[in-house]
């Protein structure tokens, strides 16, 4: 197991009074407003809001791509305040997976090779084999040496899933990761992850529109105007084999 420890009575993420303006001179907005909110180990959070609410930039703040102007924002138990880029890049690379609404995958290199890269980076001496295994896991061992522009968009955000998940970090991160998907492979995604996160004990932290959707998650986290309007139980699956009470 390639995951770094930290306690699990610590949360997983904890951000503490958090500002971000984003821009510059009279273009610069205030995006979050003092926003605090702690997301225990293994839990999965929905964050929904309306469009300019501040969801997606909480989500970049706490997987280390964008800066907070102030506040604590510490995440598997290592505060970010401070690291350097190289040093950010490294953390997400131990501790974050991250899967995006456009797929961002590399369009010369085969899926295999798209999923093999960060675990190249990380320094992992199986990083083929293991790319090979979680491809194979979210259904597309058969295609490992097809490149992006020969997978459907279904298939693409699955290899962007195996990418996310290959070096399993303890924090998934996910920034509405069916917005380009029919509703169909949308839900057929959305069953791969929590499926993942429910194997693996994962934290799971996903921006939706789709309340329907956020509400699987243990809590629902609604923004509005870069501040927490609110916090609501969801309704998070059982694990496989469970048995309701």
């Amino acid at each position: 197991m390639q995951r770094d420890s930290f306690s699990s009575s610590a949360p997983a993420v904890r951000l503490d009074n958090v500002q971000l303006s984003l821009g510059s001179g009279a273009a610069r907005v205030h995006i979050l407003k003092g926003v605090s909110l702690h997301i225990g180990s293994g839990e999965a959070v929905g964050l929904v809001g309306p469009s300019g609410s501040g969801k997606s930039s909480l989500l970049m703040v706490l997987a280390g791509l964008e800066r907070a102007d102030s506040g604590t924002v510490e995440v598997a138990g290592e505060p970010l305040t401070g690291l350097g880029e190289d040093a950010l890049a490294r953390f997400r690379g131990r501790h974050v997976g991250i899967i995006f609404q456009a797929f961002h995958l590399i369009p010369t290199m085969t899926a295999l090779e798209n999923v093999a890269v960060p675990l190249e980076l990380a320094g992992r001496a199986d990083a083929f084999a293991r790319a090979a295994a979680e491809l194979t896991a979210v259904g597309l061992g058969h295609r490992l040496d097809h490149y992006p522009a020969q997978l459907s968009g279904g298939e693409q955000q699955r290899v962007a899933v195996a990418r996310a998940l290959a070096p399993e970090p303890a924090i998934l991160v996910a920034d509405e990761p069916t917005g380009n998907l029919d509703e169909e492979t949308g839900r057929q995604i959305m069953e791969l992850i929590f499926a993942s996160r429910a194997a693996r004990g994962t934290t799971l932290v996903i921006v939706t529109h789709d309340l329907g959707l956020a509400r699987r998650c243990d809590r629902v986290v609604r923004l509005r105007s870069g501040h927490i309007e609110a916090e609501d139980a969801g309704a998070a699956p059982l694990p496989a084999g469970a048995v309701p009470a």
